[in-house]
């Protein structure tokens, strides 16, 4: 996990909007490090403070919301894509552009998300736990969040083994220094 994002790091919409483009692109920078490709479909993005500050500020510009309660409904709501002590939160996002494959490999890899998995030094494997709310009876969301208990242990690569969908890949030595700085402000 990394610190959870708080109210008071929340701008209003003017303060937000004048800050943007500085703070977007340097919040492109801090998604860049944190980006995995698996293959050619699976993309898992991790997420920290920064990455979660962007998304609630974006949401709330984007539906001109400004009262607390709608603040609060997205900082709850964000916050949830980090893990806890130890844990890392991503996005998984399922990349297909042609809507008749994609609706395919949605019900194909409907148990995808049990078989995503981090490995930290020594080769063990951490599985991902998702949220059950996003698997239906007979296909997957095309955008899952997912949690990793590295147990505070960074992670030297990712990798699935659904059946038919083995990837791994070894992270970046970028990849790699900016997770483990994300578990590090967590304890």
């Amino acid at each position: 996990m990394t610190t959870k994002v708080r109210r008071e790091e929340i701008l209003d919409l003017d303060a937000y909007e004048q800050q943007r483009p500085a703070f977007r692109h340097h919040v492109m920078g801090v998604k860049d490090r944190r980006r995995v490709h698996l293959g050619e479909h699976l993309t898992l993005l991790f997420e920290n403070a920064e990455t979660v500050r962007y998304q609630v500020q974006e949401m709330l510009r984007i539906e001109k919301r400004t009262a607390e309660a709608d603040v609060q409904h997205e900082l709850a709501t964000y916050n949830e894509l980090l893990g806890e002590p130890g844990e890392l939160g991503a996005t998984l996002l399922i990349e297909i552009d042609d809507p008749a494959v994609r609706d395919e490999k949605l019900v194909a890899w409907l148990d995808l998300p049990r078989h995503l998995y981090l490995e930290v030094e020594g080769g063990e494997r951490v599985p991902a736990a998702f949220d059950e709310r996003q698997v239906g009876t007979d296909r997957l969301s095309s955008v899952q969040y997912l949690k990793f208990d590295c147990g505070g242990r960074p992670p030297v690569a990712a990798g699935c083994d659904l059946p038919g969908l083995e990837l791994r890949v070894d992270l970046t030595p970028v990849q790699r220094k900016a997770l483990a700085q994300d578990l590090e402000s967590s304890s």
